[in-house]
């Protein structure tokens, strides 16, 4: 598809969030909940080149830990429940902020990666000064 024009980011951003083809916006991307398919299955695109990483986990992490923790201060300050009542109310709001956006956010980093042509770093052979 070289005749093709590349994405915007917003493009590109909209296409990770659906989980779609960083290239063509139409493949799936998963196979599984987080197991990536070998290839897009419109347009061929090999996903060898993704390596997302830690990345999304380390994102869904902050965000979710600034949420729970807020609101458990906030609970705990104004109301002071027992104990339990705050492992009754956090464990389940912590299982929904991790693991609900945890798919879109890997696959909007994927997405951002293609779009940035962003691959592992190299050495750049240099003459000494």
């Amino acid at each position: 598809m070289p005749d093709e024009i590349l994405p915007t980011v917003t493009q590109s951003a909209l296409r990770g969030l659906a989980c779609k083809c960083p290239r063509c916006g139409k493949g799936k991307l998963y196979s599984g909940f987080l197991t990536l398919r070998p290839n897009c299955e419109s347009c061929g695109l090999d996903y060898a080149f993704i390596d997302a990483g830690d990345g999304p986990a380390i994102f869904i992490i902050m965000i979710a830990g600034a949420i729970v923790v807020a609101c458990a201060l906030i609970v705990e300050v104004k109301y002071q429940p027992p104990f339990w009542v705050h492992a009754v109310l956090w464990l389940p709001l912590i299982l929904v902020t991790t693991l609900l956006p945890l798919r879109s956010m890997k696959s909007l980093l994927i997405a951002l990666q293609f779009h940035h042509k962003a691959s592992e770093g190299r050495l750049i052979d240099r003459e000494p000064k």
